[in-house]
């Protein structure tokens, strides 16, 4: 008779067990260390961000942040590792917007879907970029800049961190309403985009700040306008685009953190939390207040529907601009 009470009893703690099974799993994230992929070379502005939210962020997890630089493609290479990389939270990336909103309509060879192969964490900034110049050109502002590439025709040229990145679209919008001719040169990234810009060996850059603002302070570049809505706070003194002859002129890059398409909700919940935690240290607000980013962040959620809207609108500039990487 024993035997035969004991052996349901046995039965339905192991079904109790099974049931719990993944609630007691999903607390043991992150059971080891997190690998945070950017997209893109050391130096760029995508990089600067990750480095200064994983050192918070490791605090908040109790795991190490380790920052995995995966350059090449415009950041398809990155990504598409994220996309196929295990869903369990242990690795995220810092999507940038022409990954995320850019990409999908200037090729049909974009080896991922960003809306179907990532689940959304959170997006943590936004920026505007800066037009710089080589010293080398005799323009201080952007209408004369405008006025030399009218009176040497096919003479400018423009670095960009990558085919479609918003350098570049944004570089192919002023030469579309200023009617001057400017010739794009990409690179894998803007670190070394900008070591060039510095050697004179390209004129002008459309750029994150965080790669260019000690060149400017330093007399090495020349910040002629941003980018943005509005005048930054790391760049008071330097008019916007709309300010300097095109009203309604507005740019902004935008980064948002991403777990591979699958990823339980424990771990992009948690992940979410502290994310948002780190993006409140007053360490990481004055690193990232000082080279032009706005703190941004919200639900996973609200990101997922952001990046829709962003890759509409996006969309409608690239067919305006014509441009295609394939």
């Amino acid at each position: 008779m024993f035997h035969g009470r004991f052996v349901p009893a046995v039965t339905a703690c192991a079904i109790a067990l099974t049931v719990l099974a993944p609630h007691l799993h999903a607390e043991e994230f992150p059971s080891r260390p997190v690998r945070f992929v950017v997209p893109y070379a050391p130096g760029g502005s995508t990089d600067t961000l990750a480095r200064t939210i994983s050192t918070a962020l490791t605090g908040l997890l109790g795991q190490q942040v380790v920052v995995d630089n995966r350059p090449g493609a415009n950041g398809d290479i990155g990504m598409s590792l994220v996309a196929k990389a295990p869903a369990d939270g242990h690795t995220i990336v810092l999507g940038y917007i022409a990954n995320l909103a850019i990409n999908p309509n200037i090729t049909t060879k974009t080896p991922y879907d960003p809306h179907k192969d990532f689940s959304a964490v959170t997006q943590v900034a936004a920026a505007p970029n800066i037009l710089v110049t080589h010293p080398s050109l005799p323009a201080k502002n952007l209408q004369e800049l405008i006025a030399y590439g009218k009176a040497h025709p096919k003479t400018l040229t423009y670095a960009s961190a990558g085919v479609g990145s918003i350098g570049h679209l944004t570089g192919a919008l002023i030469a579309l309403q200023s009617g001057i001719d400017m010739t794009h040169v990409p690179y894998k990234g803007s670190g070394q985009a900008v070591s060039d810009l510095v050697g004179g060996h390209v004129k002008i850059m459309i750029s994150g700040m965080s790669s260019t603002l000690t060149h400017v302070r330093s007399g090495k570049l020349i910040g002629i306008a941003t980018t943005g809505a509005k005048r930054t706070s790391a760049t008071p003194s330097i008019p916007t685009i709309a300010e300097s002859g095109f009203p309604g002129f507005s740019a902004n890059a935008w980064y948002g953190v991403l777990a591979p398409a699958g990823t339980p909700k424990g771990p992009v919940t948690r992940l979410n939390r502290d994310i948002r935690k780190a993006l409140e240290d007053a360490a990481v607000v004055k690193r990232l207040d000082g080279v032009g980013f706005e703190i941004i962040s919200g639900s996973p959620e609200a990101f997922a529907a952001y990046m829709r809207a962003e890759t509409r609108r996006w969309g409608e500039v690239v067919k305006a601009a014509r441009v295609r990487a394939d």
